[in-house]
């Protein structure tokens, strides 16, 4: 099986010419990702896990030098497009994300006596007595101070 496995995987890396070399590329990765914001946070995983972000080669050129070099120049205009285009990208790709998950997502409506599985009963506090029977319908759920009730 070790052998298939490497037999595709050196088949995999040198197809459609591409022969870099995956180890290499690791640690470029990891700094990309590290110095990312992340939707969920709001924030780069290098600020939340050490306190600041590390420096990147775009943030060492310095575009208001008055002898900066003409090569220089273009190349931090090259990464400033290639990082804005990543940008759109990601965007465009959450965007996407997010209208398939909202075009097939249906909020249920549930009544009192609909069927429901019985690890919905688990999402409850704890604490209260609940009154349900033994199909798992939705019923009044009581806690012990009978002035509170979950429908």
């Amino acid at each position: 099986m070790i052998r298939r496995f490497c037999a595709y995987g050196l088949d995999f890396k040198y197809s459609d010419g591409f022969t870099h070399d995956w180890c290499t590329l690791i640690p470029a990765l990891e700094l990309a990702y590290m110095t990312s914001i992340h939707a969920s946070t709001g924030k780069t995983p290098a600020i939340l896990e050490k306190g600041w972000n590390p420096k990147l080669p775009i943030d060492t050129l310095k575009k208001d030098l008055v002898d900066i070099h003409p090569a220089a120049s273009s190349f931090k205009l090259l990464l400033d497009e290639v990082r804005h285009c990543a940008n759109q990208r990601m965007n465009d790709a959450f965007e996407y994300a997010k209208q398939k998950c909202n075009k097939s997502h249906k909020t249920p409506e549930f009544k009192l006596g609909d069927l429901i599985l019985a690890s919905a009963l688990s999402a409850c506090d704890s604490k209260p007595e609940h009154k349900h029977d033994s199909q798992n319908t939705i019923n009044k759920w009581y806690s012990q101070d009978t002035t509170k009730t979950w429908s």
